[in-house]
């Protein structure tokens, strides 16, 4: 019976268990597939954006077998996805799946026996016992249709050749012509996936390869092997967005400033970047965090952030933070990455889903803290993670979204919350975003409340910023300042200046001392980092929630597999 606790947990304390934290934003099935690109943004087949706020969900390591299997029936999981508010996978697949078919028609049950990986079997038949005995290459087949029933869209993500964890420069995985990176297999196995998911209307799109690295990576090469991976995959599949990472573990796409990809289709192409807080080692530790945002920030934008302007969509198909919340160089870098996802309205995968591992670099049952899931994929690791996420899994703006004028929200990336105004006589204070203000930034620096007179005046040291109708003083002008351009700063009538500021108390909009402006590394800026965030969407008072996990739904999957599970059991 140990094997089906975290089952019968869920079934008496779901909603206790794996809240709903897409609370906020109410993300609507798409249902106007296939994809496609207009300029920078990502549309539907009527032309209206769809934001990819999507989870990995591994794949490609040594069992081949999406992780998560032996803990909980694949459409509990596929459903929670659902419901913690991402609308999509990326799903990694090791090339040899799809070229080796004496590994691709091995069933699950030998690949795990093969590991010795006896009680994830068990496990396995008691979860998912319509999976337990497909062949490998069916099982993730199994997957995909269980987050197409689910409402949830797929891109195929060909993470690795040979299956294990990836990465290192050294693996044989990282470039074309590396041990187990031979081009033409690779298209191959491109080809193979395109065609085999063609009918799977909620497979959207496929990256073609990545992390890209090591030292044969070059220029030429890139070029010479992704365009044709690109005409490959379209020729194959013609519906399906095609993505493309770079150099340098998908951190360089800057040799595309000069020399375009040149292929014979176009409205499918989307470029894709990583970033994570070990990207730029221990600097967020060890450097002041304005300073490094500044720097980080601008050197992104400058390898990669440029193809927005140049009209491509961007896929931060990578990032993610350690979510037990002790890692000081991840906490600092999240604000700054969160800051700049939202102002930029981008595309993303969070990684990862995964709250451990079958097996991961020889070890059984890794746990992984960057994981949404705990160890036993019971429990969200970390809630007020997921709501800082929420309101980057709601398009700001975009093709078909002038629901109203453009106007700024102001967004909390400490927090994942916006600065409301509950009446003109109480505070200002954080909320949810669907909730915000619109506000209007001058070329004064001055905040109004789009349609109002009145505009955002620091009252004094400590006190709660304020709304007024004089909005000609020093007072009610706001700089962004400090290289994050992330501190709004204003002069007192003592001439004193303060920076907008959060009481973690009571979430009252305050104004402080600014700190952390420079140099020193102690320091924490983050209750003080705002952003203006551009947004077309109207204000929803009141959001209703749904309830968790669709409950009825999920009971039912999961009362469905008790009853397959306990014959096997008895």
């Amino acid at each position: 019976m140990g094997r089906l606790s975290c089952f019968l947990l869920s079934i008496l304390s779901l909603q206790v268990l794996c809240p709903n934290i897409n609370m906020f934003f109410n993300q609507q099935p798409v249902m106007a597939l296939p994809l496609y690109t207009d300029s920078r943004w990502i549309v539907d087949e009527g032309g209206q954006r769809v934001k990819l706020a999507c989870v990995n969900w591994v794949t490609h390591l040594e069992v081949l077998v999406a992780e998560g299997l032996s803990k909980k029936p694949v459409d509990v999981i596929s459903e929670q996805i659902l419901d913690l508010g991402f609308n999509c996978v990326r799903l990694t697949w090791p090339l040899f799946l799809a070229t080796n078919d004496t590994l691709a028609s091995m069933t699950v049950r030998q690949s795990f026996r093969n590991l010795g990986l006896i009680e994830s079997i068990a496990g396995l038949q008691a979860n998912n016992p319509s999976i337990i005995d497909l062949t490998l290459i069916n099982a993730y087949k199994a997957v995909v249709s269980s987050l197409a029933d689910n409402n949830v869209m797929v891109i195929l993500d060909n993470h690795i050749s040979k299956p294990g964890w990836c990465c290192s420069s050294f693996d044989g995985n990282g470039f074309f012509g590396d041990q187990y990176f031979n081009p033409d297999l690779w298209l191959k196995g491109l080809t193979r996936m395109a065609t085999m998911f063609k009918t799977n209307k909620n497979v959207v799109g496929m990256s073609l390869r990545n992390e890209l690295r090591g030292p044969k990576q070059n220029v030429n090469d890139w070029y010479r092997y992704m365009q044709k991976g690109a005409e490959a995959v379209h020729s194959a599949n013609p519906d399906v967005l095609v993505i493309l990472s770079g150099l340098s573990y998908d951190k360089d796409l800057s040799f595309l400033l000069t020399r375009p990809v040149n292929l014979t289709f176009t409205g499918k192409l989307v470029f894709e970047l990583h970033w994570y807080g070990f990207s730029d080692g221990e600097a967020w530790k060890t450097g002041n965090p304005n300073q490094v945002c500044g720097q980080v920030v601008n050197n992104t934008m400058r390898i990669g952030g440029f193809l927005l302007d140049q009209g491509f969509p961007i896929f931060v198909s990578e990032f993610g933070v350690d979510q037990r919340g002790t890692n000081v160089n991840d906490n600092r870098y999240f604000n700054c990455f969160l800051g700049w996802a939202a102002e930029l309205d981008l595309d993303w995968a969070l990684w990862t889903l995964a709250g451990s591992y079958y097996l991961r670099e020889g070890v059984v049952g890794l746990e992984e803290v960057y994981g949404l899931f705990n160890w036993n994929w019971c429990e969200t690791r970390n809630s007020s993670f997921l709501q800082r996420i929420s309101a980057l899994q709601y398009p700001f703006q975009g093709p078909g979204l002038a629901e109203t004028s453009r106007h700024q929200i102001i967004f909390h990336p400490a927090t994942g919350l916006c600065v409301l105004r509950k009446s003109l006589f109480e505070p200002l204070k954080l909320g949810p975003c669907t909730e915000s203000e619109s506000w209007s930034y001058t070329p004064q620096n001055i905040l109004t409340l789009k349609g109002t007179y009145f505009c955002l005046q620091a009252d004094g040291l400590g006190q709660a910023a304020k709304l007024g109708i004089t909005c000609t003083q020093p007072n009610a002008r706001w700089e962004t300042i400090s290289d994050s351009k992330m501190h709004l700063s204003s002069k007192l009538n003592n001439g004193s200046t303060v920076c907008l500021d959060v009481d973690s108390a009571t979430n009252v909009v305050v104004t402080n001392t600014c700190k952390c402006l420079s140099r020193d590394n102690m320091c924490d800026p983050g209750s003080q980092w705002f952003r203006l965030v551009g947004s077309t969407r109207q204000r929803v008072s009141g959001v209703r929630t749904k309830s968790s996990f669709r409950i009825s739904s999920v009971l039912h999957a999961l009362g469905k597999n008790l009853l397959g599970s306990f014959g096997s059991l008895l």
